[in-house]
């Protein structure tokens, strides 16, 4: 079982100075559900190397047993340190992808041919794609069969316009999540703020929020043992 994860090179938030990048516990938490289920990991990103880590997703009231047992672990983060670069990344090498999230990802992999063509490439080899909280926004410009959006009559979830309301955001974002998710054709739906809430649609997997990582990861896994 060969899982890719895709993390965003992008971490500056906007034009407000301030940092972003991917969120520590959405790469945590499916990580190790994936490594203790026995996958064989491999970690991208458009840039390569080591991914900005979104300093806030580090600060003390974000960490969760999944963040702790990654700062323990020297494997982990050395992985996490040379991710490769995605323009070289051959969709039929892995069994499903999952993207984490963090506000990154609006920026860089929203728009990443590389990230684009990898998804739809996915779908069309029947292979399942997953993203949790701001990384559904990857599947933005994503194609299906004849050219409609990827999502479009697909039922799906992603961080809610009231969470970027919520972090204060909502005017900083390039696009909102949910609504690019509407506007798109998604069937659309949501927990309350906060709270773990998947969705899956066929081959697709998506997560609300941070809490919806390791459901999100544990869904990826059941779609593959279906598979298997």
């Amino acid at each position: 079982m060969k899982i890719l994860m895709v993390l965003t090179s992008h971490d500056q938030l906007g034009d407000t100075g301030k940092k972003t990048g991917f969120w520590l516990e959405e790469f945590a938490a499916p990580y190790y559900v994936f490594k203790d289920a026995g996958a064989q990991l491999t970690l991208a990103s458009p840039k390569g190397g080591q991914p900005p880590l979104d300093p806030k997703s580090d600060e003390p009231d974000a960490q969760t047993e999944a963040t702790r047992r990654y700062r323990g672990d020297p494997a982990a983060q050395q992985a996490l340190a040379n991710t490769v670069p995605l323009a070289g990344v051959k969709a039929e090498e892995f069994d499903a992808v999952f993207y984490p999230g963090g506000h990154g990802p609006l920026w860089d992999l929203a728009q990443d041919a590389d990230s684009i063509r990898l998804i739809e490439s996915m779908f069309a080899a029947g292979k399942p794609v997953a993203a949790v909280c701001h990384a559904p926004g990857v599947l933005g410009q994503a194609k299906g069969e004849g050219g409609a959006p990827l999502v479009q009559g697909k039922r799906v979830t992603g961080f809610t316009n009231t969470e970027e309301a919520a972090v204060g955001l909502t005017e900083v974002v390039p696009f909102l999540v949910e609504d690019m998710l509407v506007r798109n054709g998604g069937q659309y739906s949501k927990a309350e703020d906060w709270a773990p809430y998947v969705v899956t649609d066929g081959l697709l997997v998506t997560g609300q929020n941070p809490a919806s990582s390791e459901p999100g990861a544990q869904a990826l896994l059941a779609l593959l043992d279906k598979r298997s």
